[in-house]
């Protein structure tokens, strides 16, 4: 059965089918098309959040003025109107989202935000791990160690996401970038909100100042990495981190949580290849401790936050690797989600046509069998070309209908 619905859904698709292809529509009729057509569920929420975000942000921003405000966001409005360019910035939001609400952190006034928690973080360590890891790694110090520590940490945080997206939108099955895009935002979104809420000192405090009470007018320090801007003859992390809008961000490490994110979502595309990711990870947790910036339950927090994020996900939205394609370009159905049930039950009955004209198909341009997807569609004006808001069947509930 499951090999007869594959084939009637290849026979209605090509492996060149818009699930594969981009929109190159500049027309903004298509978008508010999209819109009116769209179903909207309780995912969509997320553009009310990300609205909220956003109001707070440019409230406290004191710099640019209205002026550079306006046009901020006049931008970001002209590039979710056009179909060309909301396919790539409508999952981007909430990555834009995370960039400006961290940029408006630095102007919050202190009498808004809570006390420092000084001595916390090093208790736990001890309670926890019985002596302070991140003090033992950076006890000896030398160049190969100052060197191996600032490539994860100094150079592949940054460029990173954007190899690993470009590599899974090459290779991963359609869908996969713009849910990672997106899963990436919100966990640095939640992690700074913790950060503003729970500020905790890092190590290169402890050994600056020791445990004496902080405040928010110190500023960041680059710890270990001042040896790389000496070693280089630059100023780079050092006035970096002086004017970094979250100084006291301990916990959770978001290099961490990054780090991890990519690897969970790059051994899902390439599954063979998991120790490889498993030692990058490893290799930033070393890092991090090693150049003073993070305890080892910050790493832990923030794998966590990584972890939770990416099942729930892949759960729910996250495409399906199917092993006899190489390219995006060669998937002819998509599905979505991890699928607890096999095809046989709830399916038996499809023995007819699919429509595959109608809404419930063309909703994110996918659409849901269990909690997989089969995805055959040519909705070039989708609201969302590969959404969070697939639909998804009742099958589990004895229904046969497409719901979103």
């Amino acid at each position: 059965m499951r090999r007869k619905l594959r084939s009637k859904l290849r026979s209605r698709a090509s492996p060149t089918s818009s699930i594969a292809s981009l929109q190159t529509s500049l027309s903004p009729a298509d978008t508010l098309r999209s819109l009116q057509s769209h179903r909207w569920t309780v995912y969509d929420f997320q553009y009310l959040l990300l609205l909220i975000v956003g109001i707070f942000s440019l409230t406290v921003i004191e710099s640019p003025g209205p002026l550079g405000k306006t046009a901020i966001f006049s931008m970001l409005l002209f590039s979710l109107l056009i179909p060309m360019t909301r396919q790539f910035f409508l999952p981007f939001l909430p990555i834009a989202g995370w960039l400006l609400f961290f940029y408006a952190c630095q102007f919050i006034p202190s009498d808004w935000r809570p006390a420092i928690w000084v001595r916390v973080l090093p208790a736990l360590e001890n309670i926890l791990y019985g002596a302070n890891i991140s003090n033992i790694l950076s006890a000896h110090q030398n160049v190969v160690l100052d060197v191996l520590a600032w490539l994860p940490y100094g150079i592949c945080h940054y460029g990173a996401p954007f190899v690993c997206s470009l590599i899974m939108f090459i290779f991963g099955p359609p869908g996969t970038v713009p849910l990672f895009a997106r899963t990436f935002g919100y966990i640095s979104m939640a992690a700074v909100t913790i950060q503003l809420f729970f500020p905790c000192s890092p190590p290169w405090y402890e050994n600056r100042y020791g445990l004496a009470p902080a405040d928010y007018s110190i500023q960041g320090d680059p710890a270990g990495l001042a040896r790389i801007d000496k070693l280089f003859g630059i100023d780079l992390y050092t006035s970096g981190f002086h004017q970094s809008p979250v100084v006291f961000g301990a916990f959770p490490s978001l290099h961490a949580a990054d780090s991890t994110l990519a690897a969970l979502f790059m051994s899902h595309v390439f599954p063979r290849m998991k120790p490889v990711f498993v030692t990058y990870t490893l290799w930033m947790w070393w890092a991090t401790m090693y150049l003073s910036h993070h305890y080892a339950v910050d790493l832990v927090a923030g794998g966590l936050l990584a972890a939770i994020s990416f099942y729930f996900a892949k759960t729910r939205f996250l495409p399906r690797v199917q092993l006899d394609k190489t390219f995006r370009w060669d998937y002819d159905y998509v599905e979505f989600g991890e699928s607890t049930l096999e095809y046989g039950y709830g399916l038996a009955a499809y023995d007819g046509d699919f429509n595959l004209d109608s809404d419930e198909w063309t909703v994110g341009s996918s659409s849901s069998v269990s909690s997989g997807s089969l995805s055959p569609v040519d909705d070039h004006y989708s609201w969302e070309t590969e959404a969070l808001t697939s639909p998804h069947t009742d099958i589990e509930a004895g229904r046969h209908a497409f719901s979103p």
